[in-house]
């Protein structure tokens, strides 16, 4: 299958445009710069203009488009900036696949679209799942609710299958050895510190298994997936200890519902995703997380040994 990947050269745009390489895809990346990513072919685009949108997918004839170029960080811009540029990319790209006829078309959305992260937020249930209410509370997560929407739109109105996937805090391979996470903090540290992962509710998914998720969304029947949305999360939370003994301290949102959630249990759950298309997580924290910079975080030492 030829894939278009826009926002290739972004944390999970090269994980994801390389997976999609090793699982036989004839793959193109399209970003502001490239990554000299191996066997993709990267071309330079602003895809918040439609007309380079439309004159790339003529170009390029893809059979599916994964759709992940954005502000990729909440407040990393003025907010006017945020919901701006990301609705204006995804309406570009996704009306341009809509007239080209592109048969696939998945698009990024977030966890953050149902609004943790204020004082007053807090969960109707229990792990979270796809059915729990949207309540955006900042412009990258209301821009977010704006491309599920398109995507809704696209499903009722277009002949292609249109979805879209949540990915959790998403980790790319050279921050399991220690480079930094978006939010400037190590690995190591997030889970020293459980007050810096508790902001995105101990979320998180590896680069890699996001990008098997898309291989596993391509590969599915058109039915399975169009106008469907998917949580991308690990199987467990970015924490050392049970969620269960942290989120009175660190996350006091999640109420008492939290204290199900023992052992490695996260917060978010992906199961849909493992019903509908079979995928599951494989990466976790303590499977990827290089020990040495581990050891340098001292709150970690004792732990070592369980991972």
């Amino acid at each position: 299958m030829r894939v278009l990947v826009t926002g290739s050269a972004g944390r999970l745009g090269r994980s994801t445009a390389l997976g999609l390489v090793a699982a036989g895809h004839d793959v193109v990346g399209a970003d502001r710069v490239t990554a000299g990513l191996p066997g993709v072919d990267e071309r330079l685009a602003d895809l918040a203009d439609a007309r380079a949108a439309r004159d790339l997918l003529a170009e390029v004839r893809p059979d599916a488009v994964v759709h992940l170029a954005a502000i990729a960080v909440p407040f990393s811009a003025p907010e006017d900036v945020i919901l701006a540029t990301n609705t204006a990319i995804a309406h570009a790209v996704l009306g341009a696949s809509a007239e080209a006829g592109v048969g696939r078309v998945l698009a990024a959305s977030s966890p953050t679209v149902i609004g943790y992260g204020v004082p007053t937020w807090h969960p109707e249930r229990l792990p979270l799942d796809e059915t729990h209410p949207v309540a955006p509370s900042n412009a990258y997560a209301l821009s977010k609710v704006v491309i599920e929407e398109l995507v809704r739109m696209f499903t009722r109105t277009s002949a292609g299958a249109f979805g879209f996937f949540r990915p959790c805090y998403v980790i790319s391979p050279e921050e399991w050895a220690g480079a930094p996470t978006q939010q400037g903090h190590t690995i190591a540290e997030r889970l020293a510190e459980p007050a810096l992962a508790a902001v995105s509710l101990f979320n998180y998914v590896d680069a890699r298994d996001a990008a098997d998720f898309v291989a596993a969304w391509l590969e599915a029947p058109a039915r399975a997936v169009d106008g469907e949305g998917f949580f991308v999360g690990a199987t467990d939370a970015l924490a050392v200890r049970p969620v269960s003994e942290l989120w009175r301290a660190s996350a006091p949102a999640l109420g008492e519902a939290a204290d199900a959630l023992t052992g490695t249990s996260p917060v978010f759950s992906s199961a849909k995703a493992e019903r509908l298309l079979g995928w599951r997580a494989r990466r976790t924290w303590r499977s990827e997380l290089d020990a040495d910079a581990a050891r340098a975080v001292p709150a970690l030492i004792g732990e070592v040994g369980s991972w």
